[in-house]
């Protein structure tokens, strides 16, 4: 029975697998339809390869070629007060303001790279710009338009091409770029502002610029560690009128020209040294503060010139310091004045810094002091009582910040600003940038719109992706 049971068995599995076995005509249908399958697929393939193929070959070609997209949010409050000459106060206990940055930089070869910055800053509730006979007749200045609390729409703070290339068989690497440059957010300002630093010394020039550099490389060629040298020149405002006027592009004064050089003399992981010297033509001021539509004069041309050094002390808690000394010299045209005077008067301003580990973060002190004809072009400075840098008089900060998680950061941070002199945030004549003791000016009828003291307190959190 056993016997006959295993042979019915083998019987029925033997006939289920020829059964599974399909048919010639079978087989042939199966391989129509995967031919026809298969052309199909070619036919999608292809079509994507004419949209992503591009996109593979920026991702592939390594080292270069390749897009970058990174963003930085701010969200920051603000706790503002001022002691006007007249005696009274003003303040804003909460002024809330969004920051954001969109960053994207594309490098097809090892000679070219581009990048670019939108920039988004804005008063919570409040739009602050292109009002007419408004309050603010100075936020779409093109020195600051887009590192200060304008509106909701985005600007475009960089747009920079550089061209980077070798002499002397690679022993003199050197660069040229134009566009509008990064000329905020310098050198030393980067510090406190826990940001990347850009090329322009921050204590004599913190202003959006278009314009162009080119620059040497020379460490190979001198031995000396770090030294470089680089020539820049921007456009601070061109003199034509707009587009549709019934007179375009005819101009109607000067045009603002800056022209530097920054020599860094030595630099590696522990010290740097470098001199920036600047000059700007056709500086202007207001005609009537009291009526800015009136526009702006031409009074002079200026020069300015910085030194600073910096030590990491890596041993010593992972302490930075640095040292920072500026001067600045007007030259007013004839029958006009600037900064309250006929002469060239020349201004002097020093800056201290230092920051350590502290809990986990970075903790910073600063302090810095200009003369009664000191004058920088730090308008785009981040902070909202006013340029810190370019007060007459006396100025302290401190702050800390600390990364909370990967990306997300804090920082708390105290301004306090002490003016000895008049006109420390105004241009470059005497109409608003005129040095007066503050002393002298209490008596003033203009007393109550002269800052004598002011605080900034503020608070922010930062998520950079």
């Amino acid at each position: 029975m056993k016997k006959i049971g295993l042979s019915i068995a083998a019987f029925v599995a033997t006939s289920s697998l020829y059964a599974a076995i399909p048919s010639n005509a079978q087989l042939l249908k199966r391989i129509e339809q995967l031919e026809l399958q298969v052309a199909k697929n070619k036919k999608v393939t292809s079509h994507k390869e004419k949209y992503v193929a591009p996109v593979a070959q920026i991702e592939n070609n390594s080292p270069y070629g390749k897009l970058k997209i990174s963003g930085d949010y701010r969200f920051a409050v603000d706790n503002l007060h001022y002691d006007l000459a007249d005696g009274s106060t003003a303040k804003n206990d909460a002024l809330l303001t969004n920051r954001l940055w969109l960053n994207f930089s594309y490098k097809p070869n090892e000679h070219i790279d581009f990048n670019t910055k939108l920039a988004f800053n804005k008063v919570f509730g409040q739009g602050f710009i292109y009002y007419p006979g408004g309050k603010a007749p100075f936020d779409g200045f093109d020195w600051l338009a887009s590192t200060t609390n304008t509106d909701d729409r985005f600007r475009v703070k960089n747009a920079y091409i550089n061209y980077r290339d070798t002499l002397l068989d690679g022993k003199l690497p050197w660069s040229f770029g134009v566009g509008r440059r990064s000329t905020s957010y310098n050198q030393l300002i980067s510090w406190r502002d826990d940001t990347k630093a850009n090329s322009p010394l921050g204590h004599i020039v913190s202003a959006e610029f278009d314009g162009g550099h080119l620059a040497f490389n020379l460490s190979k060629i001198t031995g000396v560690s770090g030294m470089k040298v680089k020539f820049a020149a921007g456009r601070g405002a061109s003199y034509v009128s707009p587009s549709l006027s019934p007179t375009p592009d005819i101009d109607w004064g000067k045009n603002i020209n800056m022209f530097d050089v920054n020599f860094v003399f030595y630099s590696d992981e522990a010290l740097h040294a470098e001199l920036q010297a600047m000059h700007v033509t056709n500086l202007i001021d207001l005609k009537d503060p009291q009526n800015p539509n009136q526009g702006f004069d031409t009074v002079g041309n200026m020069d300015l010139a910085d030194f600073m050094m910096t030590y990491n002390a890596k041993n010593f808690n992972n302490t930075k310091f640095f040292a920072s000394f500026a001067v600045s010299q007007t030259d007013p045209n004839n029958n006009q004045t600037m900064l309250g005077s006929p002469d060239k008067e020349t201004g002097t301003s020093y800056w201290f810094g230092a920051q350590t580990a502290l809990l986990g973060g970075r903790f910073g002190l600063e302090y810095n002091h200009g003369s009664k004809y000191w004058r920088s072009f730090t308008y785009a400075e981040d902070t909202v009582a006013g340029s810190k840098l370019a007060v007459r008089g006396n100025a302290y900060e401190a702050y800390y910040t600390k990364e909370i998680m990967d990306g997300l950061s804090f920082q708390a941070r105290y301004t306090y600003m002490d003016y000895d002199y008049t006109g420390s945030q105004g241009f470059f004549g005497s109409t608003t940038g005129a040095a007066m003791k503050i002393e002298d000016a209490k008596n003033s009828p203009m007393a109550k719109y002269i800052v004598d003291k002011a605080q900034d307190v503020r608070v922010y959190l930062r998520y950079q992706f």
